[in-house]
């Protein structure tokens, strides 16, 4: 009887973890990382994007509250959209070479890439909506 109970507590704990999604999260970029997966500025001078799919990058520091608010939003967003867009993140003040090559001035400022054609900037913590309206719009993502 107790091993009856006991494999019935272990299931009713362990079934839940395994059946949860695995939760997608922003990627964070690096230099590095950047010109390998959105644009390498060293080879190409018009602009190329070389990402498999469109992309939105959240240029944010770690001591802006505007930031923390944008961050779980961007998590949602990774979740809705994974496999249709890219959610990365950019640590401006560890990044300051690629926050000044886009001339970020104030955080949050978010770039959506689409797969084609050119980036736009949005600066300011968005709520959802809005964001959701712009990858409808800018990136051509439903």
């Amino acid at each position: 009887m107790k091993r009856i109970i006991i494999l019935v507590l272990a299931f009713g704990i362990l079934f839940p973890l395994m059946a949860e999604e695995e939760k997608v999260k922003p990627e964070h970029l690096t230099l590095e990382t950047f010109k390998e997966k959105v644009f390498d500025f060293e080879v190409n001078e018009e602009w190329k994007f070389d990402g498999e799919m469109p992309c939105i990058i959240d240029f944010y520091a770690d001591w802006c509250g505007p930031c923390k608010q944008v961050a779980p939003i961007m998590e949602e967003l990774a979740n809705e959209y994974n496999g249709k867009i890219k959610i990365y993140k950019i640590d401006t003040d560890s990044e300051q070479q690629l926050a000044g090559m886009f001339g970020i001035r104030s955080i949050p400022s978010i770039l959506f890439i689409p797969k084609n054609g050119q980036p736009q900037m949005v600066s300011g913590a968005l709520p959802k909506g809005e964001f959701v309206k712009m990858i409808n719009e800018i990136l051509k993502v439903e």
